[in-house]
């Protein structure tokens, strides 16, 4: 059967629309490609953040739930959310950025021999930038091209996805088993796992932690992590290996946006298998792409309910010129 592709999304949790639409536009320059509600909860927004094309295994997304109480890191968390970047050269631009701008970070690192800047959001939600300078693999996606950071310098994707995890050796076997994850690399308690053609686009870092308290889930931690794969075809043999193996699964969910298959592997782990596409250009123009509240078919028929359930938020970038910050 198909094997995963890598990593096709991350969802986290927000405590604002407005401030999470701001610090990833300004201050990261990512594109808003798509700004719609939850789907299992439609007073909440939906905010998808991704490369100029909106391209699978290149956005991260966000849930606003109103009134959440902050979550709390820890062990059994999907903890921190990589973004690439071209090369070694661009992590030293963005840690004076960040200086700059008074994004808090920890300074640029090494981690399984590739550059890490590890560096927090407003919600203490744990991220840090990668350098492909000497990875293969899965592509990179294309930077933002008017967006406010110089294409040399500007994320193209999503890299690792970092797992807190009490209980490595049965989560080891759900990834090597189950996912068919390959572990390449060990570095004391932190392990990297990798899938497919592997890279940057399509590994996990797994951290063996039994020593601090369980996260909690709330406003500033990660709500899932979604891999890629081709179709529905591929979900449905993906679904019933899963199954297979005992675990539960939703069956298929028509997203619109792409095809989503779920099953929690561990506590408070919930992975996603998403398909690659439709993608997000079938609603908008490329122009305006993010600018209006888009809504799959399905939905609008309530858009009236639904607007007077969330605020509005101006996401209208078409008439910004941005200038591109050298520093």
């Amino acid at each position: 059967m198909e094997v995963l592709k890598g990593i096709h999304h991350v969802t986290a949790i927000t405590s604002s629309a407005e401030e999470n639409y701001r610090f990833f536009t300004y201050v990261l320059g990512m594109r808003l490609v798509k700004k719609t509600v939850n789907q299992d909860d439609i007073q909440t927004y939906h905010l998808f953040f991704a490369d100029d094309k909106g391209a699978a295994g290149t956005d991260v997304t966000f849930f606003d739930f109103p009134g959440i109480p902050k979550g709390q890191h820890g062990t059994n968390e999907i903890a921190i959310t990589a973004f690439r970047v071209p090369n070694d050269e661009a992590l030293t631009y963005w840690e004076k950025r960040f200086t700059r701008l008074n994004v808090k970070h920890a300074g640029i690192q090494e981690q399984f021999g590739k550059k890490v800047l590890p560096f927090v959001d407003f919600d203490n939600q744990q991220y840090q930038l990668i350098s492909d300078e000497h990875n293969q693999g899965v592509a990179a996606g294309t930077p933002w091209q008017t967006g406010p950071i110089p294409l040399e310098y500007a994320i193209t994707g999503l890299g690792p996805v970092t797992i807190r995890i009490a209980d490595f050796d049965f989560f080891q076997q759900v990834l090597e088993r189950v996912f068919q994850f390959t572990l390449t690399a060990s570095d004391g308690n932190t392990h990297l796992f990798e899938v497919a053609e592997g890279g940057n686009g399509a590994s996990v870092i797994i951290i063996h932690d039994e020593a601090s308290p369980t996260g909690r889930q709330g406003y500033g931690t990660v709500h899932h992590v979604a891999f890629r794969v081709e179709d529905k075809e591929a979900l449905a043999a993906w679904q019933e290996r899963i199954e297979a193996f005992g675990f539960q699964t939703s069956g298929f969910v028509d997203r619109y946006f792409f095809g989503s298959l779920y099953t929690r592997v561990a506590p408070q782990i919930l992975f996603e298998l998403a398909t690659d596409g439709p993608g997000f250009m079938g609603d908008e123009p490329y122009e305006t792409l993010g600018e209006k509240l888009s809504l799959p078919p399905f939905f609008e028929e309530k858009r009236t309910q639904i607007e007077q359930l969330v605020r509005p938020i101006d996401t209208v970038r078409s008439t910004i010129q941005f200038e591109k910050e050298y520093e």
